[in-house]
């Protein structure tokens, strides 16, 4: 079986490339995936069986080799060390709720705040 490395694969679309060890550049759909895969990610190693699709080869029975560690995962903050953070997103949200109830957008300020204790919020819950 070939190998290679995910090149993109882009989940809302189901499909992305896989850059074989032999420089060719292979199609992978969503469903050549295992089951518990659901969002490869760039540099993963891959060994695979290769079919011709219409437009070209196509991945059948991908496998993961070693995936790639997230480093998102590494930098992940404790529970103890969110617990703070997610407090502080409520307040900010209450204070937003407040401004919205009365029919206007909250203020710069307190709305960059809010979008980037949310990014953070998502950022290591989602890790």
């Amino acid at each position: 079986m070939p190998t290679g490395k995910i090149k993109f694969f882009d989940t809302d679309r189901g499909f992305g490339f896989i850059a074989g060890d032999d420089g060719s550049q292979v199609f992978l759909h969503a469903s050549a995936l295992p089951a518990e895969v659901t969002d490869p990610k760039p540099g993963s190693r891959v060994d695979y069986g290769v079919a011709d699709g219409r437009k070209g080869p196509q991945a059948l029975s991908v496998t993961l080799l070693d995936p790639v560690p997230s480093v998102q995962r590494v930098q992940r903050r404790s529970a103890e060390d969110m617990a703070p953070v997610v407090e502080d997103l409520i307040k900010l949200l209450d204070r937003a709720s407040g401004s919205l109830r009365k029919g206007r957008y909250p203020e710069k300020e307190l709305a960059s705040r809010l979008a980037s204790v949310m990014r953070i919020v998502a950022d290591d819950f989602e890790a």
